[in-house]
């Protein structure tokens, strides 16, 4: 029993998906709905070892797709987006001071030392191990949406580096 959608999905014609499950929506404003569910997603489960064709399965779109449309809605990709997060807590982590950079890594979701300490440099412009040398002190005193801020990696561009002296 078809009830109308495209050939094979069941769902309602337009909504390009099963019927209840959700799928992608053909454009526009609906399509951010499936974005924001993939983004929030990330943000839940940024500790899990996620993939692009993953999360593209989770709202029945292709990856090559997903990436195409996360970007242009965010300006990122959403591997980016993931790895953006993942050192954002790691950031956290290491000025908490009771793990190790490779403990913290891990932690995060993280399967490659050298991979996370690359992006790590990338966006916050210094070392795992140097900025865990930094300790809570380097955000002391500050409230709490403060910190948020002057702690958030920086997107789509490489972080200056950083003097330690």
């Amino acid at each position: 029993m078809d009830a109308g959608g495209p050939a094979g999905t069941g769902g309602p014609a337009g909504t390009g998906g099963p019927a209840g499950a959700g799928g992608p929506a053909g454009a526009g404003e609906n399509s951010l709905v499936w974005l924001r569910r993939v983004r929030d997603r990330i943000d839940r489960e940024y500790a899990r070892p996620l993939t692009v064709a993953e999360l593209a399965r989770g709202v029945h779109m292709s990856a090559g797709h997903l990436s195409r449309e996360f970007r242009r809605a965010y300006g990122e990709s959403p591997y980016s987006y993931l790895m953006t997060r993942r050192i954002e807590r790691a950031m956290a982590l290491l000025r908490r001071g009771d793990l190790s950079v490779t403990e913290v890594c891990f932690a995060v979701g993280c399967g490659s030392l050298g991979t996370f300490s690359t992006r790590f440099r990338e966006l916050v412009g210094i070392s795992p191990s140097a900025y865990q040398r930094l300790g809570p002190g380097a955000v002391a005193g500050l409230p709490p949406c403060v910190i948020r801020q002057v702690t958030r990696p920086v997107r789509n561009q490489e972080a200056p580096p950083v003097s330690l002296h």
